[in-house]
């Protein structure tokens, strides 16, 4: 066979767009497989042969009066392509190679314009599956999966001579859980997994639920109705995920002081203040805990809870940090939730001196203390002559100036309050409360005021 350099190949990293309508092949008792390859390779196709043996390769050329030479490269790239001899012209516009040599790549020269081609013959590369199964000793992140069978890498050359495998396409699948975060649950879903090159060991991550693993193969044998498959036994989960949730109870009365927090990034604010955590974990979860800290890295826990769900209300002040840590059966695998700061601002106290009942709805109507985490709260408003005319127990409360379901009438009266922070600090206050006088009748006037 007559060697021929083509040096110039070197530099033709994108060749002239072939016509891949211009080859074809006859013979062989399978269709051909087809695959446009990146353009960085130089090829304008691959094309994979179930068996070579009695297929030729065809080329109708798309001028009249032109020269079409056919040359063949290894390993080595186009630049030492060789040409091929025994290439038969069937007819004016047609030239056949009688007997394709695979895994080899061509070029096809028409004038100046050339086709580059690699074809790949499987039967060199057959896949079989035999079996497929998991490793006993489980991974908590990982699943590795042992498969039975044969199949190598199908490699192929660039223009340039640089190797590259050709995606066999196999196709693992099996089922999961995935966190729905709308529907605060963990959904069984499945899972496809492209394997490109045949391999006796596969690592995939680990699944949430108990489920088979399947394989399937490869795309060329689908592509010729012939896929194989091979199915595990059944995969007993022992990996854990965990999502959680924590929510504040209520909101804060208008005359409630906020907690300090002015980036809203932390949870609390003024006790006492109620949140619900909640943790959802996935099937093998079977341990579940939300630890309560006041050491953010969680190294000394004051508090542990050991369920799914907790209410805790917070009455003392301070940052607190909340987090869920849960585990399979043989707490070998571990799941640890978000942490939940929760700030609970020191406790204030302050009284106004002056209101005015009736005298503009919503505006200064009613007498409240604007206070922050205070959990214990006693107050009593008298009038000048020491009768009690209103108790109030919780901070949020007010006075509406009304005393046995009348308007008082306006001039000083008194309180007495007794409180406790969530720090600690005790709160004994006195002081008066002055009722504005003002002018009106019917609905906004004092008539039927009362001492």
């Amino acid at each position: 066979m007559k060697k021929t350099i083509i040096a110039s190949i070197l530099l033709a990293v994108v060749p002239v767009v072939a016509k891949s309508q211009q080859v074809s092949f006859s013979g062989g008792s399978k269709a051909v497989f087809e695959e446009t390859p990146a353009a960085s390779t130089g090829l304008d196709k691959i094309y994979v042969i179930y068996d070579s043996d009695g297929v030729s390769m065809n080329y109708v050329q798309h001028g009249s009066g032109t020269t079409v030479t056919w040359y063949t490269y290894d390993e080595r790239g186009g630049g030492y392509a060789e040409v091929l001899p025994d290439v038969e012209r069937v007819d004016a516009s047609t030239t056949r190679l009688p007997q394709v040599m695979a895994n080899c790549g061509y070029i096809i020269e028409e004038g100046t314009d050339r086709t580059y081609l690699w074809v790949v013959d499987y039967s060199d590369y057959m896949l079989t599956l035999d079996n497929i199964g998991f490793d006993p000793q489980r991974d908590c992140g990982t699943t590795r999966l042992y498969v039975g069978g044969s199949g190598g890498a199908i490699t192929y050359y660039t223009i340039n001579g640089v190797p590259q495998n050709l995606d066999r396409g196999l196709t693992l699948t099996y089922r999961t859980l995935e966190w729905n975060d709308s529907n605060m649950t963990w959904d069984e879903i499945p899972v496809e997994e492209n394997i490109e090159t045949f391999s006796s060991s596969v690592a995939v991550p680990a699944p949430y639920c108990n489920t088979e693993f399947t394989l399937h193969g490869d795309r060329f044998l689908r592509f010729w109705g012939m896929e194989e498959s091979v199915t595990s036994d059944t995969y007993l989960t022992s990996a854990v995920a965990v999502e959680s949730a924590a929510i504040q109870e209520g909101e804060s009365p208008d005359n409630e002081k906020g907690g300090g927090d002015e980036t809203g990034e932390m949870l609390g604010g003024s006790a006492p203040v109620t949140i619900t955590f909640s943790a959802y974990g996935t099937d093998a979860m079977v341990h579940n805990e939300w630890q309560m800290s006041r050491d953010q890295g969680f190294n000394n826990i004051d508090s542990r809870f050991y369920q799914s769900e907790v209410t805790q209300t917070f009455n003392e002040g301070g940052t607190f940090y909340f987090r869920f840590y849960g585990a399979d059966s043989s707490g070998e695998c571990v799941a640890i939730g978000e942490t939940y700061t929760v700030f609970i601002g020191e406790s204030s106290l302050e009284c106004p001196n002056a209101f005015s009942p009736q005298a503009s709805v919503g505006i200064n109507d009613e007498w409240k203390v604007s206070y922050r985490s205070i959990v214990e709260f006693n107050c009593w408003i008298f009038n000048r002559w020491g009768a009690e005319v209103c108790h109030l127990t919780d901070p949020s409360q007010g006075w509406d100036g009304k005393y046995k379901g009348k308007y008082v009438k306006p001039g000083t009266y008194f309180y007495v309050i007794e409180a406790r922070g969530s720090d600690g600090v005790e709160y004994n206050l006195k002081g008066d409360i002055n009722i504005l006088n003002y002018t009106g009748t019917g609905s906004h006037g004092m008539s039927g005021a009362t001492e």
